[in-house]
């Protein structure tokens, strides 16, 4: 038997061997930069003509990796190779699966350093950041292993004399796993492992600003021993195989972490029957959030302060989890702008890979682009306080940025900027304070920094997010510790790392004999 889920440590990089150790992964990684990388179809490694550089948003004439790009000639091949493998894979015991993402957890903790490395290099995220993404993907696949383990035991049933009932788990088929490039190892391998664990095979495709470190993880999934074509490594342009690999009739279940367009656009053509498919499909899909901070009037207000700067600013705001809202209460609004602005400026911006740095780049040009459009708006809306101007001109830097006397209903305060675009707001009370944090089409994360116990009960109720934290940032999730999902327009109410998330990818099945 295996011991109990914990979560994986975060590394301390106030002690010097650790520094040491990162150092050498980040020497190690950029010795490994420029190498090109290939489709994997079935068992085999597929090199095209059509080829994507991807860039260091840290200093973007450095190309990371060339990685090959598939059609949709590649995404049919790919489909019936996960459909092939299927037939393999679902026959094999629970525990067997599990064992696949055990070895594969051990290999990446081994290698933690250096696939963390690569996430500073690829997606521009500071050494904790990208420590804490490696964390959370060894979390995902130790979590869902024990979860499938007990999916697969005998499930407790009212008994009825005379008979042997039995409910177990199947998996569904082939699934499409599109993930996001701001958590490119951690997420991409959630979802990914999540549905292999359940019995299914997959056609993943991976985000194109971050397709090295899915890459790299296809290796490691070689080395764990995972067979060929339960997972078929398939890079492309979503406007190019996007629809085709989510109107395929062989397609069972998409699941898709991303932007609200393109999953509504998923949900949509999935839902769309085909001829000859014998199935609904699935959809699962987590788009993302426009998250708030409450602040009450009897708040700490230092505690407010910590909160809502590292939630608004962690890898420069590039989480769906994100602070983009500060709603503050009027009597201790000043106040905590104030707190907040002063730590704000104290943020180092710089390189991903230099120790000091806390706000990197953002992802890349089109990120930069749009995100200074909002700041333009942002202009036009409300009072600029700090931020809003360009970093160096080497890579896609972005001043944190925080907007003071924003109306509720602005389009800073509405829209998803997905960037260090901070929103302070002013409440006249704690109703509306909730009321403007519930103005939005999404809810996914929120939190409430307050003393007064009957306030925070009344959060509990009445603010509606999938994640609420109280007296703590809104960003941060652990497996096992906060499922992670949304309402709304944030997903299809999910919960990424939770004990509900396994079902999403099994179809239940009860067995009735009577003797």
């Amino acid at each position: 038997m295996r011991e109990p889920f914990r979560n994986e440590p975060f590394t301390d990089f106030g002690v010097s061997d650790n520094i040491a150790d990162f150092q050498a992964a980040l020497a190690q990684v950029e010795a490994e930069l420029g190498r090109e990388y290939k489709l994997k179809i079935g068992a085999d490694w597929i090199e095209t003509t059509n080829k994507r550089k991807s860039l260091n948003p840290s200093q973007y004439t450095q190309m990371i990796g060339l990685v090959s790009q598939g059609d949709e000639e590649h995404a049919h091949k790919a489909i019936l190779a996960a459909a092939a493998a299927f037939e393999g894979w679902k026959r094999v015991p629970a525990q067997a699966r599990a064992r696949v993402l055990y070895k594969a957890a051990a290999l990446l903790r081994r290698r933690k350093h250096e696939f963390s490395a690569w996430l500073v290099y690829e997606a521009g995220k500071s050494w904790a950041e990208a420590d804490g993404d490696t964390a959370e993907a060894i979390d995902f696949m130790e979590f869902y292993g024990r979860e499938m383990e007990r999916l697969s035991e005998r499930q407790p049933l009212v008994p009825l004399a005379g008979e042997d009932n039995e409910l177990v788990y199947l998996p569904l088929g082939v699934g499409i796993i599109i993930p996001p490039w701001n958590f490119p190892l951690a997420i991409m391998v959630g979802m990914t492992m999540a549905a292999v664990v359940a019995g299914n095979t997959v056609v993943l495709k991976p985000a194109s600003p971050t397709a090295v470190i899915a890459a790299k993880f296809m290796e490691l999934l070689e080395d764990a021993g995972l067979p060929a074509g339960v997972v078929n490594f398939l890079p492309g342009a979503g406007g190019e195989i996007g629809d085709f690999l989510v109107e395929h009739t062989l397609t069972r279940f998409v699941c898709f972490t991303g932007s609200r367009e393109v999953g509504l656009r998923i949900n949509e053509k999935a839902a769309a029957t085909r001829p000859d498919q014998k199935w609904i499909k699935r959809v699962m899909a987590e788009m993302g959030g426009k998250d708030t901070i409450i602040v009450d009037e009897d708040a700490d207000l230092d505690l407010a302060a910590d909160a809502i700067t590292a939630s608004a600013f962690g890898y420069s705001g590039q989480k769906c989890s994100a602070c983009s809202r500060a709603v503050v209460h009027e009597a201790v609004y000043d106040e905590v702008l104030g707190k907040v602005v002063e730590r704000t400026l104290a943020l180092r911006m710089g390189k991903a890979a230099e120790q000091s740095t806390y706000i990197g780049p953002v992802i890349d040009e089109r990120a930069y682009i749009q995100i200074l459009k909002y700041i333009e708006i942002g202009r036009s809306e409300a009072t600029l306080v700090c931020g809003g101007n360009m970093g160096s001109s080497s890579g896609y830097y972005i001043e944190p940025t925080i907007f003071k006397d924003v109306g509720p209903y602005a389009v800073i305060a509405q829209e998803e900027i997905f960037g260090p675009v901070l929103a302070f707001i002013k409440a006249a009370n704690f109703e509306a304070a909730l009321d403007i944090a519930n103005n939005t089409e999404y809810g996914l994360t929120g939190a409430v920094i307050s003393r007064n116990r009957s306030r925070l009960e009344q959060a509990r109720e009445q603010f509606h997010v999938g994640n609420l934290y109280f007296n703590r940032k809104c960003t941060g999730a652990l497996v096992g510790v906060h499922p992670f999902g949304g309402f709304n327009m944030s997903g299809t109410d999910s919960k990424a790392g939770g004990r509900d998330y396994l079902l999403l990818f099994t179809q239940p099945k009860v067995v009735s004999e009577r003797f």
